[in-house]
């Protein structure tokens, strides 16, 4: 049986040749080896390739192999003097970025959002009345003419996103909504982002001036970004609220919360 050695850098020292499979005849060079499980699908790779063979396994556990896999395919630290601990774990968040926010386009009514303040009328759902940039995104919420305001709080341990992991990394974290108001009224609209830790205290916001929409004026979708950078350790939660009010309301939809571990490409 051939045996694979790795060394304190992570790379598996090369042997003469790997084995298919334990007490199979035929052998593949560890290079073809390593050459065809990097061509494979990464979650084929995790479910069944590692089973193949106590050999392959080695391959598939390996630092260098993800490492090698987030290097072809684009995904690298933002900062290169600090790797991370578990490549595998870099690469699935990195390749699979996702927006933290349930239900963030209206799809499913209410569903998902804690309504902090419902003034008057009352939060709603409807279709969009304006051209929205993305043709998918065909609702949005509305407010009522007194201050609404509804909220989400991610929990990162849930999501996927270790206490480890965000200490260590320290991974941007992105922040998005759109909002516009009626035309032939004026409204306002507020957003605001905390970071929190383990006892939900704010160790990092996100608090813009309030937007004051003048009536009369025929206002486009409008989009508001933010990206925490540099932020302290500790981040465990992130709380993300919007709303405001109009006389027909500010609606808002398509919002977002992602977690950005690799450098933008």
């Amino acid at each position: 049986q051939c045996q694979s050695i790795q060394g304190d850098s992570g790379h598996l020292s090369q042997p003469l040749f790997l084995p298919l499979c334990s007490g199979q005849q035929s052998a593949v060079p560890l290079a073809v080896a390593e050459e065809i499980l990097l061509n494979l699908p990464a979650h084929q790779v995790v479910q069944v390739c590692r089973l193949v063979c106590h050999e392959w396994k080695e391959l598939v556990d390996s630092a260098a192999h993800w490492r090698e896999r987030c290097r072809t395919e684009g995904f690298q630290p933002y900062d290169a003097s600090c790797p991370p601990e578990d490549w595998r774990l870099f690469y699935f968040l990195s390749k699979f970025r996702r927006n933290l926010l349930k239900n963030p386009r209206a799809d499913d009514g209410l569903q998902g959002w804690e309504i902090g303040q419902n003034g008057a009328d009352r939060w709603a759902t409807e279709r969009n009345s304006k051209l929205f940039p993305d043709n998918t995104v065909t609702k949005c919420f509305v407010t009522s003419h007194s201050q609404c305001f509804k909220e989400q709080l991610i929990d990162l341990k849930k999501e996927g996103y270790s206490d480890a992991f965000m200490d260590q990394q320290r991974p941007h974290i992105k922040i998005s909504d759109w909002y516009t108001p009626l035309s032939d009224y004026g409204s306002q609209y507020r957003l605001s982002v905390e970071l929190l830790d383990q006892e939900k205290k704010s160790i990092g916001f996100y608090h813009p001036y309030k937007i004051f929409f003048q009536q009369g004026n025929d206002y486009p979708w409008c989009q508001i970004t933010y990206i925490f950078r540099n932020y302290r350790p500790g981040v465990r939660f992130i709380h993300f609220t919007h709303g405001g009010m109009g006389w027909s309301g500010i609606r808002v939809t398509n919002s977002s919360v992602e977690i950005c571990p690799a450098a933008e490409r």
